[in-house]
């Protein structure tokens, strides 16, 4: 099972903000955001309850709605 994250989502939510405002106010790199965004890095656990909190949302809607329940 393919374990990466939906970064669509993260793209939707950053919306038209720069994505070096977005990285600085969470307190990582460009390169590390824009691999979130494209689905080819997971971030650690306190990266994914800072990313939620950042866009108002819990960490299961942002990381976990889309995997399957088997």
């Amino acid at each position: 099972m393919d374990k990466r994250i939906n970064g669509a989502k993260l793209l939707k939510l950053r919306g038209d903000k720069p994505r070096s405002f977005v990285a600085n106010d969470l307190e990582i790199s460009e390169s590390t955001l824009a691999m979130y965004e494209s689905g080819h890095r997971t971030p650690r656990d306190e990266i994914k309850i800072r990313i939620a909190n950042y866009y108002k949302t819990t960490v299961q809607e942002l990381f976990f709605e889309d995997q399957l329940h088997v």
